[in-house]
């Protein structure tokens, strides 16, 4: 059969997709195909599932396509910027990528920078149920934040409603851990199997004690979800060495982690490298992993799945990277995207806007846009080619 597209040459071998779908895995497969793209040498993964963004509207929210494009995340999980009141927003929002939802179990989502879950008349647990049942096919989990801005005086009642919600309509809860009250042990200890803790490695919360051990042991998953201030080095270091190390390696991008300490997620996986943990369970960690966890389709080169793929250059270059405290480790590889395909589509490139202007930058970040806003014009005032690259599209004839 002709396939509509062959990945050729790639490691760990050919991928040939049909109809959006991959149609067949090996080394060697025929060059029968309408595009053959020779990606010799290169790292060939399932496309990236970020199990923690912000791609709604709303205080957090970015826009995902000029990010995926460069970076070979192909599914971005929103989770909890919008709740039932605001969660027909985040439908409509057109994107190339996937986009599956964590619906906040407030209903005002996250419009604002924090306190969603102060009024709990917004945690409305009937109708969270109803609009978890009205998008099945999208909303994929719970997400509730608990930390002393969020919460005020409400404690983990919040949570408790999250996780009647999860009850109801059988699907897990993703808790956000930070600053105290209420208590770390207090919120781990109600968390079923099946449940995701995200900022696991949070230097705020240092989720180090037993009541994390009696987590996971019995089932809890363990998500990065670096974000702005949730990522310590030290922290994951010690997990590490505990054996709790993260299920799920997430960003928690957002318009103010993304111009750093995040940036994207290649670079989150690069801080794993940092600290020792090997590539293949980085890459399973962004891809089976999270899609596992949320049951969702990709996450695998298999036949019949999604033709969700990213392209690598892997380079064995050493470079610094940075926690959310400053803290610095040298990561030993460079991951470089250099394709990546939604449904067998390659994304086309995409520029980034400016984050919003209640995003407190550094002067170095704000010198660094306008160098890369001056890069781009200069790039594209430059004729693509001179007249030896060119081709006479209506030849004079002589005839006259």
């Amino acid at each position: 059969m002709t396939y509509d597209l062959l990945l050729a040459g790639g490691d760990p071998f050919d991928v040939a997709v049909t109809d959006g779908l991959i149609a067949a895995v090996g080394p060697g497969l025929p060059r029968d195909a309408r595009v053959v793209a020779d990606v010799s040498g290169k790292l060939v993964t399932p496309g990236l599932i970020d199990l923690h963004t912000h791609v709604g509207p709303g205080y957090w929210g970015i826009d995902p396509d000029p990010i995926a494009w460069r970076t070979g995340v192909t599914t971005w999980v929103d989770a909890g910027s919008a709740g039932a009141y605001t969660f027909e927003g985040l439908r409509r929002a057109r994107t190339d990528v996937r986009v599956p939802v964590l619906l906040n179990i407030s209903a005002v989502g996250l419009a604002g920078r924090t306190g969603e879950s102060r009024d709990l008349s917004n945690c409305d647990v009937p109708l969270a149920v109803d609009t978890v049942q009205q998008h099945r096919s999208v909303i994929r989990g719970v997400k509730v934040r608990i930390d002393r801005d969020t919460v005020g005086e409400n404690g983990v009642e919040p949570l408790r409603r999250g996780l009647a919600v999860g009850e109801a309509c059988g699907i897990p809860v993703m808790v956000h851990i930070g600053t105290t009250p209420p208590a770390l042990d207090e919120v781990l200890d109600l968390l079923r199997p099946g449940d995701i803790v995200t900022h696991c490695a949070s230097g705020l919360a240092a989720p180090l004690g037993p009541a994390v051990r009696a987590a996971v042991d019995r089932g809890v998953l363990l998500d990065l979800g670096h974000g702005s201030g949730a990522f310590a080095f030290d922290v994951l270091e010690r997990q590490l060495e505990l054996g709790l190390g993260p299920a799920t390696v997430s960003t928690d991008l957002h318009c103010r982690s993304l111009p750093g300490p995040v940036f994207d997620l290649p670079t989150t996986m690069a801080k794993l490298l940092a600290v020792g943990v090997p590539l293949a369970d980085v890459l399973d960690a962004v891809t089976v992993r999270p899609a596992r966890a949320l049951g969702l389709p990709g996450g695998s080169l298999a036949v019949g799945a999604p033709a969700d793929v990213a392209v690598f250059d892997v380079r064995a270059e050493e470079h610094q990277v940075v926690d959310s405290h400053l803290q610095v480790r040298t990561a030993p590889l460079r991951l470089v995207n250099v394709a990546t395909y939604v449904g067998g589509r390659l994304l086309p490139p995409s520029w980034p806007q400016d984050p919003p202007p209640w995003v407190l930058l550094t002067p170095a970040q704000h010198d660094a846009l306008a160098r890369r806003r001056r890069a781009l014009r200069d790039l594209l005032n430059e004729p693509l080619v001179d007249a030896s690259g060119l081709a006479e599209q209506f030849p004079r004839t002589t005839d006259r």
